[in-house]
């Protein structure tokens, strides 16, 4: 697998994580750059790790993770997505912010599911696992990064501010729905 092959990969795995990111900007009420920090590390660590754990897990585990990754990312994502618009009748909370460590993680989990049955799919290619995984990790923490700052420029707007919650748990049940009807229609 060629470099240029594994960096679309790692370009396309990123594309989730990116949109949740400009949700995290939107939310945040802390310092952005902390945010966009934290944020990219964490996505970025978990996309590049789940790569590898796919990829150390090979075809072994492959015929159980295929059927049900999607469900997984789905559920996980819609969880969440359901307590932000939830929250959002309480303008006191922050359904989004990341100062709780379980909701960075649980979004890292949730947006890096595909990342290991990618990596299962690594060891079928025989593709540069160190590669591969620094330039997913890479590539994702970049992209993260970016998007919390876009949705600290889209914050700006008063009106879009008053309902940011509910858009952020409709950006996050979409994006699972993506995921699900993606991986459907693919079967």
């Amino acid at each position: 697998m060629s470099v240029y092959s594994i960096v679309l990969v790692a370009l396309s795995l990123s594309m989730d994580a990116f949109a949740v990111s400009i949700t995290l900007g939107l939310t945040s009420n802390t310092n952005y750059n902390v945010t966009a920090i934290k944020t990219g590390l964490s996505f970025g660590l978990f996309q590049g790790g789940m790569a590898g754990i796919g990829w150390a897990l090979g075809c072994s585990l492959r015929g159980i993770i295929d059927p049900i990754d999607h469900w997984i990312a789905f559920l996980l994502l819609s969880a969440i997505g359901i307590n932000f618009i939830k929250e959002s009748k309480n303008p006191s909370l922050n359904a989004l912010s990341i100062d709780s460590l379980k909701v960075l993680l649980t979004l890292s989990l949730a947006t890096s599911v595909d990342a290991l049955a990618t990596g299962v799919t690594f060891s079928l290619l025989n593709a540069n696992i160190l590669i591969a995984v620094c330039l997913i990790g890479q590539i994702t923490y970049f992209a993260s990064v970016i998007g919390v700052y876009i949705g600290k420029g889209l914050s700006k707007n008063t009106k879009l501010q008053s309902y940011v919650n509910i858009l952020g748990g409709i950006i996050l049940i979409i994006i699972g729905l993506r995921i699900l009807i993606t991986h459907l229609i693919n079967s």
